[in-house]
């Protein structure tokens, strides 16, 4: 079952990620069962998604506004009326970016439904997902980390303004909480722009934080399994815009990908290690895209973990694994096999008595 859409910001991003999938999915060994979820959260099954994602990015509505079969959560965790996926499922790709899709949500849904699927598990993906609890992982593994304030949504703002101020200063990177894909994301270089960063950020979460700006080249590194998880060569990106955001990452397609990364042999190394400790500290699985800064003297500062990353041929993470010698197809092919392995050992202590 191929999951994509979802109710966050970045529903557009799942759903080009999931059109180049499918396609790549081979047609001999996989059945695919698309299943796309509105953006007010209705479940369409098969046919009409089917046809959506065969014809492309453009003729994919928002809305899904299509007649479609409405499908129900999986029969363990629904709790509702609705239609069954014929035949049975033997894994699931989610590929929904941000909350309500990434942060754990649905993989919970999937872990009460005994569905195997790909990546992180329900933990992995919340603290993927929530980059103030990721921060605490990365201080908990000694891992450096962007200096951040963080405030929730009621709270004196003016007081947190003066903070940030004096203990992060400008320019100053104001985000969501839960989000990705820069989604929400302002550079601030006055306190004006940090009052209008400020309230851009709760548009999207309740919770926000301003960190300080690292001065740096920005390293990618991807990571496959988890025990042992392996690092793929890092890969560098040269943003085109201010900085790398939304844009510059989805529409505009003027950023440059280096890949690899011209780094020194002792360089690759390093942040490869550093992204192995970054993805178990955060409890990963599978799969994960580790973000870097890497600054003037040499030293790489750890950015965030991306649990499920952009999945186009022409993003990052497949890129890099293609640079390390795993081509897109196969790549597509170890992430399955991983996740029905996973769900196998699950299914042997599920239910079991302590």
């Amino acid at each position: 079952m191929l999951l994509f859409g979802g109710q966050s910001a970045e529903h557009d991003v799942s759903r080009v990620t999931a059109v180049a999938v499918a396609r790549a999915l081979d047609p001999a060994r996989y059945e695919v069962v698309p299943v796309g979820i509105t953006s007010d959260g209705r479940w369409l099954l098969a046919g009409e998604a089917q046809k959506m994602l065969a014809s492309g990015r453009d003729s994919l509505p928002s809305a899904f506004a299509v007649e479609g079969d409405l499908v129900p959560l999986p029969s363990a965790a629904r709790g509702g009326e609705g239609v069954e996926v014929d035949g049975e499922v033997d894994v699931v790709i989610p590929l929904l970016h941000g909350p309500y899709g990434e942060d754990g949500t649905v993989q919970g849904v999937l872990e009460l439904a005994g569905l195997p699927y790909v990546g992180a598990g329900v933990l992995g993906s919340a603290i993927g997902m929530d980059k103030i609890a990721m921060k605490a992982m990365f201080a908990s593994a000694g891992l450096e980390n962007a200096r951040a304030l963080t405030l929730r949504a009621g709270h004196d703002v003016e007081e947190f303004v003066r903070r940030t101020v004096v203990e992060i200063g400008f320019p100053c990177f104001v985000k969501p909480a839960n989000m990705g894909s820069s989604v929400g994301v302002s550079k601030a270089r006055t306190a004006a722009e940090l009052h209008a960063a400020i309230s851009h950020a709760f548009t999207f979460d309740e919770w926000l934080l301003v960190e300080e700006m690292i001065e740096g080249r920005e390293i990618e590194v991807g990571i496959l399994g988890d025990d042992p998880p392996v690092a793929s060569l890092p890969g560098e990106v040269v943003p085109a815009a201010d900085f790398y955001d939304y844009a510059d990452k989805y529409e505009d397609g003027k950023a440059e990908l280096r890949l690899p990364a011209p780094l020194e042999p002792a360089q690759v190394g390093e942040v490869q290690r550093l992204a192995v400790r970054a993805f178990e500290a955060c409890r990963g699985d599978a799969m994960a895209r580790v973000d870097f800064f890497l600054r003037g003297d040499g030293t790489f500062v750890v950015n965030e973990v991306n649990t499920i990353p952009g999945f186009t041929p022409i993003s990052m993470y497949p890129r890099l694994w293609e640079v390390s010698g795993l081509p897109y197809d196969q790549l597509l092919d170890q992430l399955i096999e991983l996740a029905i392995a996973r769900g196998k050992r699950r299914a042997a202590r599920r239910g079991r008595q302590r």
